[in-house]
C-alpha cells in the first residue's frame, strides 16, 4: 500500500526551483516569513523595553505602591 503525496511533483518541483533561485537569507525565503522572523521579534522587544520603561519610571516616582 502507497501513500498518496501531500503535494503532487511538479508543484514540489516548482516550488524547490522558485526557492533555490532567491539569493536571501533561508529564513526570509517564504511569502509569510517576514512577518514571523521580523515582525513579531520587533514587537515583542519593543513591548517588552516599554513595559520595563513604564516600571522604572513608576518606581521612581512611587506610582502604584500598594498600602
Amino acid at each position: 500500500m502507497t501513500e498518496q503525496p501531500f503535494r503532487p511533483r511538479e508543484k514540489l518541483i516548482e516550488r524547490q526551483k522558485y526557492f533555490q533561485s532567491i539569493h536571501k537569507h533561508t529564513y526570509l525565503k517564504g511569502p509569510m516569513d517576514k512577518i514571523t522572523s521580523v515582525a513579531i521579534p520587533i514587537a515583542l522587544a519593543a513591548s517588552s523595553l516599554y513595559l520595563i520603561g513604564r516600571g522604572i519610571y513608576n518606581m521612581s516616582h512611587g506610582i502604584g505602591k500598594k498600602e
